[in-house]
């Protein structure tokens, strides 16, 4: 690729912000929110027209757990969007914590609500393109595009929630991305099917993939679905005949990558269509007239980069289910770490004990998130909430899960609207003890 000498240009400028917010996924509305709800002027950038992310825009069709087996301790915020989504549904049950159902019509409407009341300004179909440095630990402005064309918005505190890191990344913040050797966990392009029987469905075989006589099986082995060549299957009634799926598998996708990611759209829009038929053909009692209603916007993506923070958190950390003097929450997922292609082929072969990648938490435990882990290393007035916070890789296939990106989102929220009260915003310079009595007289849960 040649380059492009870009003359220089003069852009309009709004300053007037104490709190940016990149990114209006969970993470970024929880930040948004906390921010906005301390005082601080909060502008919140999507690239979409919606907020929510992968619980919206994304089509995932539940959260994942948000009790350790015994209380919920995702709590603050995130357990305000958990009640409103269940309230929403009159399928799920009041006291149901882990699983929950997602109607993504219903949740866009969630965050719209929240983020208004708390007093943030959204800005839709506006896409982070540019950051600009003063030096190098402090960002002085971001470039936006939209139909206003290119515009820099300047505040005291940033804060990355665009899931991928782009904003720390751009600044000049060191991140890790992948395993050792750059593979990626794959990304599932979601969907929903339409007109299914939801007696058969609900009473019928069960299709995640842990069920041995699961249709999903007899999909991948019948030659005329060839893209359904992994057995990852899950699904959840989340409207009257509405199944939406968690399913497939989408190797080698690098959401940094705008072709690969553009590839891999096409080919979940294909790979939709042929668990649609092959659940027709196998599970006919359910699906035989059903239809692909949707499929997402947003790639469902798994992993790419993770900022190296003040602190990374560690698998070790995870076993000894550790407790951290600075920490913003807690989390009791376990180590999804969806295989790639390379691992798959271990897996078949005998040479990866999956049961000990996957390990599993008991009842009432959990381990602690420090505030170390959003605060980029060298950057003065950034922080980082949701899947890119810093962390090693298996621990990060616990960690990105949406339950954990809404309250690092709002810790990160709260601690970026201390910064901007400081002369020159520091945000390893917050004082964690008013950080975590803040979060606490908001309902945040951690020891």
């Amino acid at each position: 690729m040649s380059e492009f000498l870009l003359k220089e240009r003069l852009l309009p400028l709004d300053d007037s912000w104490d709190v940016i917010v990149a990114g209006g996924g969970p993470a970024g509305c929880a930040a948004a929110i906390a921010a906005a709800r301390e005082g601080a002027k909060t502008l919140l950038i999507e690239a979409t027209g919606s907020l929510g992310g992968m619980g919206t825009m994304g089509l995932v069709p539940t959260f994942c757990p948000f009790s350790d087996k015994e209380k919920i301790i995702y709590r603050g915020i995130a357990e305000k969007v958990l009640e409103a989504c269940k309230a929403s549904s009159a399928h799920i049950p009041d006291d149901k914590l882990d699983w929950v159902e997602i109607n993504p019509e219903q949740l866009k409407l969630i965050y719209d609500e929240l983020v208004t009341k708390a007093g943030v300004e959204v800005l839709f179909n506006t896409q982070l393109c540019a950051v600009e440095n003063s030096d190098e630990s402090t960002v002085s402005a971001i470039i936006v595009s939209n139909k206003a064309g290119l515009t820099a918005y300047q505040a005291k505190v940033y804060l990355d929630c665009t899931g991928d890191a782009d904003l720390a990344a751009w600044a000049g913040a060191e991140f890790q991305k992948g395993s050792e050797t750059g593979e990626l966990q794959p990304a599932t392009h979601c969907f929903t099917l339409g007109n299914v029987d939801e007696y058969a469905y609900l009473n019928g075989e069960i299709l995640h993939n842990s069920n041995p006589r699961s249709p999903v099986h007899k999909i991948i082995a019948d030659e005329n679905f060839p893209l359904v060549d992994a057995p990852h299957m899950c699904s959840s009634l989340i409207a009257p005949k509405t199944i939406g799926f968690n399913a497939g598998h989408l190797q080698n996708v690098d959401n940094t990558d705008p072709k690969s990611i553009s590839e891999a759209l096409m080919k979940g829009r294909k790979m939709a269509a042929e668990f649609c038929s092959g659940l027709a053909v196998y599970h006919p009692k359910a699906f035989a007239n059903a239809y692909v209603a949707q499929t997402a916007p947003l790639m469902g993506i798994r992993e790419t980069r993770r900022i190296v923070g003040d602190y990374i958190l560690t698998r070790e950390d995870y076993l000894a289910r550790r407790t951290f003097p600075d920490e913003v929450c807690r989390n009791s997922y376990y180590l999804d770490v969806h295989l790639s292609a390379s691992e798959r082929e271990k897996l078949l072969k005998g040479e990866l004990d999956l049961e000990q990648r996957t390990l599993r938490y008991g009842k009432g435990e959990s381990h602690g998130i420090p505030y170390r882990c959003l605060t980029p290393r060298g950057l003065k007035n950034v922080l980082v909430a949701g899947r890119s916070i810093s962390c090693d890789r298996e621990v990060h296939g616990s960690v990105r899960v949406m339950p954990n990106c809404l309250t690092t989102g709002e810790a990160a929220g709260v601690a970026a609207a201390l910064a901007t009260k400081m002369a020159s915003p520091d945000v390893h310079a917050v004082c964690v003890d008013e950080l975590r009595s803040k979060l606490k007289e908001y309902g945040a849960y951690f020891l």
